[in-house]
């Protein structure tokens, strides 16, 4: 699934609905399901250049955001596995507690 795109000069983010839009409109709850998307399944994003975007604005937006996303996509299994482990820690803690209350 493509998350990031380049047309005409210009970048784009993949909607809810399926559709693109323009990243200079792009809210913090997008962001948000960007991320998630990127944990959750394989994505893809058209590489940043200065050359294929031409307006600075999105040149600016949409390196910032390609360059997050890329290195979460790279790190997504390391990022799972420790939060996993986070996780597993505070269930752990809460079940031992909760045992300890049954007695």
């Amino acid at each position: 699934m493509k998350l990031l795109k380049i047309s005409k000069s210009k970048g784009y983010f993949l909607l809810e609905d399926g559709k693109y839009a323009s990243i200079d409109k792009i809210t913090k709850e997008d962001l948000l399901r960007l991320v998630d998307l990127t944990l959750e399944d394989e994505v893809d994003f058209d590489e940043f250049s200065d050359e294929k975007v031409k307006n600075q604005a999105h040149q600016i937006i949409y390196k910032s955001i390609f360059e997050k996303l890329s290195e979460l996509a790279e790190r997504k299994d390391e990022f799972k596995d420790e939060s996993d482990r986070m996780y597993l820690q505070e269930y752990e803690k809460y079940k031992g507690e909760s045992a300890g209350e049954g007695a």
